[in-house]
C-alpha cells in the first residue's frame, strides 16, 4: 500500500509538475503573440508614414513616435515607452505599469534606435520580469524607437495561483487514498485477482471477451462498467477501422489519377504539361477537402463542437440566403421565414444549411428554385432547404448520411462524400437530427430538428418583402416524412 501511495504521489507531482510548466509556455507565448501583433499594428503606422491630421509625411522621429504612442493601448499588466537619443520621450502615465520610472528597464532598451529590425526580447530588473518588443523607427535622420513590456510575472501569477491549489488537493487525495487503500485493500484484491485474469486476456486485437459479472457489491459494479467500455471501444475501433479504409481509398484515388497523368505526360509538349498540371492541381484540391472534412467530423465528436446561444432565427436565415446566393444560378427564396429565438450555435447551423443548399445546387438545373425555410413546431426548430432537383431514390434516403456516401458514382469526383455526414453531426451536436423528403424527378427536402424547448416567438416584426419579390411558389413538400396525416 505504501508503494502505491508512494506512485500516486509521484503521479500528482509528475502530472502537476508538467502541467505546471506546460501552462507557463502557453502563457509566454500569449505574451509573444501579444507583443508581435503589438508590433505589427505599430510598424503599419511607421511603414505608412503619413499623419493623417494633415496628409503630410511626419516630419521627424518624434512626430512619428507621438502618432505610434496614441495607437499603443496597453492592459494593465503592460507598458509602453517611447525612446528618442537614448532617452524616454513619451510614456503613457494613465495606463498600464510605469516603464519610464524603471531605470534599469529604460537602460536596458535606451539602444532601440540603433538595433537594425524589431526584436522581442526579455528583462529583469530588480521591479519586475519584462517580455518587451522594441521597434526602431527613423524619419531622414531622426533614430527613435518604440517598446512595448509585458510584466511577466503578473501574466503567470493566476498559472501559480491554480497550482498551488492543485498542490493542497493533491495532498488531500493522497491522504483520501491511504485511509481508503487501507480499508478496502484486503477486501478488494482477492476478486481484482479475478477480473485481473479477465482482463489479461483482452487484447487490442480481440475486444469480443468480457469480465464475468457475479453479484452486486463494487467489483460487480466495476466488472460492468468495464464491460460497457469495451463495447465502446470495439465499436469505435471498428468504425475507426472503417473510417481508415474509406479515407485510403479516398486517397488514393486522385493519388492514381496523378501518377498516372504525370507518367503519360509528354514534358516536351507544353500543351500537355499544362493540363497534367491544372488536374494534379485539381486532384489536390480535393484531396485537401477530403482532409478538411475529416478534421471537422474529428472535431464533432468533441464536446464545444456545438456552442449554442440565444439567436434571433429570422436574421440567421437571411444571413444563410445572402450566402447561398453565391452558390449558383438559382432562384433563391425564405419561405417562410419565423421570427423567433431560439438556442442555437450560429455558425454550425449556418454551415450546416450552407452545405445543404450546395447539395441543392449541385442536383438541381440552373433557373431552378431552392428554397429555405424555418419555423417553430411541436418543441422542436425546424430549418429546411428544399429544391427541384432529380431527388433520391427510397432505398438511399438513410444511406446518404453516411460518411463517403453518394447516391450516384458521379458524384465521386465532384465531393468528399462527408457533407452530409457533417450536417448530420451537426445537428447531433444540438441534440437533433436530420431529416429528408425527396420525390425522384422532383426535388428533395433537407430539415433539421433541433431543440427548441427555450425557443419563443420574437416581438421583432418580419421584415417588409417588396414588390420586386418573386410571387410565392406552392410548397411540394409541406411537411416532412416523419410527419404522419
Amino acid at each position: 500500500m505504501a508503494a502505491v501511495i508512494a506512485l500516486a504521489a509521484l503521479a500528482m507531482l509528475a502530472a502537476g509538475g508538467t502541467a505546471w510548466v506546460l501552462q507557463r509556455n502557453v502563457v509566454d507565448e500569449n505574451i509573444d503573440d501579444n507583443l508581435n501583433r503589438s508590433m505589427a499594428e505599430l510598424r503599419t503606422v511607421a511603414d505608412r508614414g503619413i499623419d493623417p491630421n494633415t496628409g503630410e509625411r511626419y516630419a521627424d522621429a518624434d512626430a512619428l513616435l507621438y502618432a505610434m504612442m496614441q495607437f499603443a493601448v496597453p492592459a494593465p499588466t503592460e507598458g509602453v515607452i517611447a525612446i528618442l537619443e537614448g532617452q524616454v520621450r513619451y510614456r503613457r502615465p494613465d495606463i498600464g505599469i510605469p516603464l519610464a520610472t524603471d531605470a534599469e528597464f529604460v537602460s536596458a532598451v535606451s539602444g532601440v534606435a540603433e538595433q537594425t529590425s524589431a526584436h522581442v526580447r526579455s528583462v529583469q530588473t530588480e521591479a519586475r520580469e519584462y517580455r518587451y518588443a522594441a521597434l526602431p523607427v527613423q524619419v531622414g535622420d531622426s533614430r527613435g524607437g518604440i517598446v512595448f513590456a509585458v510584466d511577466r510575472a503578473a501574466q503567470l501569477s493566476p498559472v501559480n495561483d491554480t497550482f498551488r491549489t492543485y498542490a493542497l488537493v493533491a495532498l488531500a487525495a493522497i491522504a483520501v487514498l491511504a485511509v481508503g487503500a487501507w480499508r478496502l485493500s484486503g477486501r478488494l484484491l482477492l476478486p481484482l485477482r479475478t477480473l485481473r485474469d479477465t482482463a489479461t486476456r483482452i487484447t487490442d486485437t480481440d475486444l469480443s471477451r468480457r469480465i464475468p459479472v457475479t453479484g452486486q457489491d463494487d467489483i460487480s459494479s466495476l466488472a460492468t462498467t468495464f464491460n460497457a467500455m469495451l463495447d465502446r471501444l470495439e465499436t469505435a475501433f471498428a468504425s475507426q477501422r472503417q473510417l481508415l479504409d474509406d479515407a485510403g481509398h479516398e486517397l488514393r484515388t486522385p493519388l492514381t489519377i496523378v501518377r498516372g497523368h504525370l507518367e503519360l505526360m509528354d514534358p516536351e509538349d507544353p500543351a500537355d504539361a499544362a493540363a497534367t498540371r491544372e488536374l494534379a492541381m485539381s486532384e489536390l484540391d480535393r484531396m485537401r477537402r477530403l482532409a478538411d472534412d475529416l478534421v471537422m467530423l474529428a472535431k464533432a465528436e468533441a464536446p464545444d463542437f456545438v456552442r449554442r446561444e440565444h439567436a434571433e432565427l429570422g436574421p440567421l436565415m437571411d444571413n444563410v440566403l445572402d450566402q447561398a446566393q453565391q452558390l449558383g444560378p438559382r432562384r433563391w427564396r425564405l419561405e417562410p421565414r419565423v421570427e423567433a429565438r431560439a438556442v442555437v450555435d450560429v455558425q454550425r447551423t449556418t454551415q450546416a444549411l450552407l452545405q445543404l443548399a450546395s447539395n441543392a445546387v449541385k442536383f438541381s438545373e440552373p433557373g431552378s428554385t431552392i428554397s429555405f425555410g424555418s419555423e417553430l413546431r411541436e418543441g422542436e426548430v425546424r430549418l429546411w432547404v428544399e429544391d427541384e432537383g432529380c431527388g433520391i431514390p427510397d432505398g438511399e434516403r438513410e444511406r446518404i448520411f453516411e460518411r463517403f456516401a453518394r447516391v450516384s458514382p458521379s458524384e465521386a469526383h465532384d465531393g468528399s462524400g462527408l457533407g452530409l455526414a457533417i450536417v448530420a453531426a451537426i445537428a447531433a451536436g444540438h441534440g437533433g437530427r436530420v431529416t429528408v423528403d425527396s420525390r425522384v424527378g422532383a426535388g428533395s427536402r433537407f430539415t433539421l430538428h433541433l431543440p427548441g424547448d427555450d425557443a419563443e416567438f420574437s416581438t421583432v416584426p418580419t421584415p417588409d418583402i417588396g414588390e420586386d419579390e418573386p410571387e410565392e411558389l406552392p410548397q411540394r413538400f409541406p411537411r416532412p416524412l416523419d410527419e404522419k396525416e
